[in-house]
């Protein structure tokens, strides 16, 4: 699958939140603060993986056969991974 540069764009997004989380980290802010930030990086990622398993179930049914079976298994597959993500 190719990943878009949306997908790219989320991922760098959440690494520029984790590096602001560890300047906190560095800056001493209060623990709460902190904690907020990390809540808010987990959403975010949380988010991006459904982004990423949405986009390529899409791909794979617009690119599989017609067959129901088929197309079954792979949306019980996008389902597996997004409740292995969490």
């Amino acid at each position: 699958m190719e990943y878009s540069k949306d997908m790219k764009n989320r991922l760098r997004r959440l690494e520029g939140q984790i590096r602001g989380v560890l300047r906190m980290m560095e800056e001493e802010k209060d623990c709460k603060e902190i904690i907020t930030q990390m809540s808010a990086v987990r959403t975010a990622l949380d988010r991006a993986t459904a982004y990423v398993v949405a986009r390529n179930l899409e791909s794979c049914l617009r690119n599989e056969s017609e067959n129901e079976e088929v197309r079954e298994e792979m949306i019980e597959e996008a389902i597996k991974m997004l409740v292995k993500s969490r």
